[in-house]
């Protein structure tokens, strides 16, 4: 099941995405303000239920798709979690015992097919196209073997990266990964049940063209790890969004570097999820 959050008519509401259309659930659970709202109580069944009865209210062309959680609690995300992506790095280190992790702030990502925002500040913004989940549950150190179980869904992230302003501390990548409007989230989430447990292929392209295409099973952490270890550090809530990491492919690793600019499209492709659209555009002056 695809479940989004939308805006129809000037009014904001929620619901299940299905044959070209969406069903309103947000006017039908009056009780449960959006799509946080539902995931925290553990009612996603309510929306299954209603996918198997009701009719669509909307069809795609009618709504605006907004950032699947436009109020998401902690975003955490993975750096350098696929192999060939580590070894751009070209110093000889050996496969790291753990993970490397940064957070963004919900301000730093735009919804499908909303303009990313190339600042003023640099002309080094990147792409790095990455699967996203979605926590449902509470989890506070949980067990690998149980920790996909506290994930309600997946989606899609395109993790935008100023990249010489990642370098301006000797530790600190969070200015470069949290300039305003710089990367995606979306389209919609897809529920856990509907992923299975076959590896995702992610792809980016840039106006059409390839630029990144790997699978999930060759992560260096895999998403049980990553979840089992992130709770370990801090309790996973309800409306948390884990990044997994982007493979090889970005365009800071090509040889001259080949970074956004102003009418660049980026879409990033997860099977069994969809695709993340959005075009670049020069930030306004202020």
């Amino acid at each position: 099941m695809k479940i989004a959050t939308f805006e129809v008519n000037g009014r904001v509401s929620y619901g299940i995405v299905k044959d070209q259309g969406v069903v309103d659930a947000g006017s039908r659970l009056g009780q449960r303000p959006d799509l946080l709202a539902v995931i925290a109580a553990g009612q996603i069944d309510q929306l299954e239920k209603l996918a198997a009865k009701t009719p669509v209210d909307f069809s795609l062309a009618d709504i605006r798709l907004l950032k699947p959680l436009p109020n998401p609690g902690k975003i955490l995300c993975v750096g350098i979690n696929y192999p060939d992506r580590a070894a751009e790095y070209k110093d000889n280190s050996e496969r790291p015992k753990y993970p490397s992790i940064f957070v963004r702030f919900p301000a730093s990502l735009v919804a499908h097919e909303e303009p990313i925002l190339r600042p003023p500040e640099s002309k080094q913004l990147d792409y790095e196209g990455e699967v996203a989940l979605v926590v449902g549950r509470r989890a506070r150190r949980i067990a690998e073997s149980d920790a996909m179980s506290c994930i309600s869904g997946y989606t899609i992230c395109n993790d935008g990266t100023i990249r010489d302003w990642l370098r301006h501390g000797k530790f600190n990548v969070t200015p470069g990964k949290n300039f305003d409007r710089s990367g995606s989230l979306g389209p919609w989430i897809v529920t856990s049940d509907e992923i299975g447990t076959d590896p995702l292929r992610l792809r980016t392209r840039v106006n059409g063209e390839l630029r990144q295409d790997d699978t999930t099973d060759r992560m260096i952490f895999s998403m049980p790890f990553l979840i089992s270890y992130l709770s370990h550090f801090c309790a996973l809530e309800p409306g948390d969004i884990v990044v997994t990491g982007t493979p090889t492919g970005a365009g800071a690793r090509f040889d001259p570097p080949r970074y956004l600019v102003a009418g660049d499209t980026v879409e990033v492709e997860v099977s069994r999820i969809g695709t993340l659209r959005n075009r670049v555009i020069d930030e306004p002056a202020a």
